[in-house]
């Protein structure tokens, strides 16, 4: 009895970490310009605060997963949170550009072995489809809830106290979630993984890096330039190669039955395409309230926290509870769907629109926020389901990449197309007007990414229609 409550400590420390990886991408942008001040930052530098993050957690995920699982998916994940403690402590005491650069990377390195090994654990602690849902639900709800948590505390950290700590609020909670791991009972024991598929590590790792790159630089010089298709092709090309090495590999670090399982393949596609129209929503959110509605940066982030208690709502309340009692493809073809009522609610926005709040932003937050906090639940569990345990590692690891490409993805397409439509209305209407017809424009693509989303996970995931989990 004492070990099957112990059991339930995996929950708040996997979701502790969560919260880490999630509100670490998020809270350092609204630091961003007093710490480029502190630390003399050049403009042509400061992206990297965030891109050097974004890359290695992104890059080094497969190589995560595998380690996980050679190393015992709860071993992993201590491992994982006293590094990005340490590596959190020395980015929030920096002291010049290359140091912080260099630390937020770091960063990023223990995030790419924190979020597999978490998941990983969650998924091996609780395999009984009552408790499974239960435990993703609250795991999926605290991810669905952290980037605007982190909106808000980075803006109230840095306005109140200092840019610093932004990066040091992750060593408390870092080191509270490693003390309560104690409590949590050994599984997902070390599995045998033979030798390191060194090619298809760095393979995979330069794949993401440069299809990553390629969006970010794709905001400042646009789609069609050669630097920016150069590294999109460049990635295109690696990851062919990765896929060839990888069905040829004795042991290699993306064992292609991972993805070529259908309905774990569209639990990846269905939350990788989520995050691309939900990044994207964020950023229109952030630069309407305070661009066009003149919020402060705290006063913006207060009002996304209704996104993040529709979120809670919808991961606990509603997938939570009815995950295993209903097929998860319904699960996340509905929160998609409602995801998408809540774009169209700001997609008929105009210059001429009144009541925006509360005709418009608000029950964008709330249908946005209950879709999303639907759709990871069933999708985290749905990634991790029926996998042999030497694979769990590395089924995890895609589950999170899917998640990252999709971020950095709808991060610069919303950008590009909401700059390139403003500066077309430039001309006949003024800065506020303009900027409001990009923004329609960019939510449109993401309306139509949701759509695409939902009937994608419809074919995708049906194939287990009668097999809740």
């Amino acid at each position: 009895m004492i070990e099957e409550r112990r059991r339930w400590w995996a929950v708040p420390v996997v979701s502790a970490a969560q919260l880490l990886v999630v509100l670490d991408g998020t809270i350092v942008n609204i630091a961003l310009p007093s710490m480029q001040v502190a630390l003399g930052m050049p403009d042509a530098d400061r992206h990297w605060v965030v891109t050097a993050y974004a890359l290695a957690f992104g890059g080094l995920l497969l190589i995560g997963g595998r380690v996980s699982s050679a190393l015992g998916h709860r071993r992993a994940f201590m491992i994982g949170l006293v590094g990005f403690a340490v590596a959190s402590a020395a980015a929030g005491a920096a002291t010049g550009t290359g140091t912080m650069i260099a630390t937020r990377a770091l960063q990023g390195v223990f995030a790419a072995l924190l979020a597999p090994a978490g998941l990983a654990l969650l998924a091996t602690t609780f395999t009984e489809p009552g408790e499974r849902g239960r435990a993703f639900g609250v795991f999926a709800a605290v991810g669905a809830a952290g980037s605007a948590v982190g909106l808000v505390l980075g803006g109230l950290l840095t306005e109140y106290a200092s840019w610093r700590w932004c990066l040091y609020i992750n060593v408390p909670i870092a080191l509270l979630a490693l003390a309560a791991t104690l409590l949590v009972p050994r599984s997902g024991a070390a599995q045998p993984t033979g030798r390191l598929d060194v090619a298809g590590a760095l393979l995979s790792t330069g794949a993401f890096t440069a299809v990553v790159l390629g969006f970010s630089r794709a905001e400042a010089l646009g789609w069609g330039a050669p630097a920016v298709l150069g590294l999109l092709a460049l990635g295109v090309v690696l990851l062919v190669v990765f896929v060839a090495v990888e069905v040829r590999a004795a042991d290699p670090v993306l064992p292609m039955r991972i993805v070529l399982h259908r309905a774990r393949a569209g639990a990846s596609l269905a939350v990788g395409l989520m995050f691309v129209a939900m990044f994207g929503f964020y950023l229109f959110v952030s630069y309407y309230l305070q661009g066009v509605l003149g919020f402060s940066p705290v006063q913006a982030g207060l009002t996304l926290i209704v996104n993040a208690v529709a979120a809670l709502i919808g991961a606990t309340l509603v997938a939570g509870r009815l995950m295993g009692k209903v097929p998860p493809g319904a699960l996340i073809v509905a929160g998609l769907s409602v995801a998408a009522a809540g774009v169209l609610a700001v997609v008929r926005l105009t210059p001429a629109s009144t009541d925006v709040l509360a005709f418009h932003l608000l029950p964008a937050l709330v249908l946005t926020g209950i879709g999303l906090g639907c759709v990871l639940p069933p999708t985290a569990a749905l990634a991790t389901s029926a996998v042999a345990p030497s694979d769990i590692g590395a089924a995890s690891a895609t589950y999170n990449a899917a998640q990252q490409l999709g971020a950095a993805l709808g991060t610069s397409l919303f950008n590009t197309v909401a700059t390139t439509v403003a500066a077309h209305h430039l001309a006949t209407a003024g800065q506020p007007a303009a900027a409001i017809h990009g923004y329609g424009a960019a939510l449109g693509v993401a309306l139509g990414v949701l759509v695409a989303a939902a009937c994608l996970a419809g074919v995708l995931t049906g194939a287990r229609a009668s097999r809740p989990i």
